[in-house]
């Protein structure tokens, strides 16, 4: 294809909500924001999302809670956090002049704890969505995964809703067998966006100690190792709802980036490159730019959801 010139990157994830670009820093592994402000240019960025937060502060899992693996990383962090009140005193007037959107990942123990949140974030100045993370695969407190049981899931996305008045995003887990039916779900109780996935149940070993690696025994396995199968349920959930889906999981490249738009995400987030490169985010969002600009697409949303399969399923 000829070159067409700069693509335009705009994109709508629901609810009146655009981003600037599709490429986001995913909860967890950008911190609140603040802190890369003196590494890369927040306004280079479609949004960022920060770290969970709860009603109140909490100190996560005891280390070691994060582990390199194989083409990725397992992290029992227990969704440590200073809290929501803290987040919006001391750390949300700094990124109101981040020049991007602001999503605010929030959890709790129960769905009314959830619900709180998100209540207080929709009255936050500056919050542009909230994320809701039922799919955190290593906190003991739920008994398992909210994200893994279609009731539990139902009932904590109802709650929120009626006392959310932002745009409402769910991040589903992985750890199902069937990820497009916890998606009609969320969708059903008034999701305005899915974003999918978070992270793998895994585990490593100490073989000198013969000890977990991790004290939390099990931890999220994370980065590209797990790429493959976040596309597939990427593509699965976007042909089975109607609001965008944002796709998360293994991405550390534009073409990374490229793929999972192409079946079916509206943006995507990025979390584990940025461990290895605190740059990751904005170099992945000029490298989307210039593989769109190769392939001679003048607008990312002429990209989106154009995988071809006809003659093949």
């Amino acid at each position: 294809m000829a070159d067409r010139g700069t693509p335009r990157l705009t994109v709508d994830v629901g609810a009146g909500l655009t981003l600037a670009n599709p490429v986001m820093a995913a909860a967890g592994t950008f911190g609140y924001g603040v802190e890369f402000a003196g590494v890369v240019d927040l306004s280079a960025l479609g949004g960022i999302v920060v770290k969970g937060l709860s009603r109140e502060p909490s100190g996560g899992h005891p280390a070691p809670r994060i582990v390199e693996t194989a083409a990725g990383m397992l992290n029992a962090i227990g969704l440590q956090n200073i809290g929501v009140e803290a987040f919006i005193a001391d750390k949300l007037p700094a990124l109101r002049r981040a020049g991007t959107a602001i999503i605010a990942n929030c959890w709790g123990n129960a769905p009314d704890e959830f619900a709180e949140v998100a209540d207080r974030l929709s009255d936050a100045e500056g919050v542009a969505a909230v994320e809701l993370n039922i799919s955190c695969p290593n906190k003991r407190e739920w008994g398992r995964i909210f994200a893994a049981d279609l009731d539990r899931t139902r009932e904590v996305v109802k709650a929120v809703r009626a006392r959310c008045r932002l745009p409402l995003w769910v991040k589903l887990s992985p750890n199902v067998n069937d990820i497009a039916s916890f998606a009609k779900v969320a969708e059903d109780e008034g999701a305005d966006a899915l974003c999918v996935i978070n992270t793998l149940v895994g585990m490593a070993v100490d073989l000198e100690r013969r000890r977990p690696a991790l004290t939390n025994v099990t931890g999220g396995l994370s980065g590209p190792a797990i790429k493959p199968i976040a596309l597939r349920m990427v593509y699965e959930v976007a042909g089975a709802v109607q609001i965008p889906v944002i796709g998360i999981g293994g991405i550390a490249s534009g073409r990374d980036a490229l793929e999972f738009l192409l079946v079916g995400a509206r943006a995507v987030q990025v979390g584990t490159a940025s461990f290895v490169d605190p740059t990751a985010t904005v170099r992945i969002a000029a490298d989307l730019a210039a593989e769109l600009q190769v392939r001679g697409c003048g607008d990312v949303n002429e990209w989106i959801g154009t995988l071809d399969v006809n003659g093949i399923v």
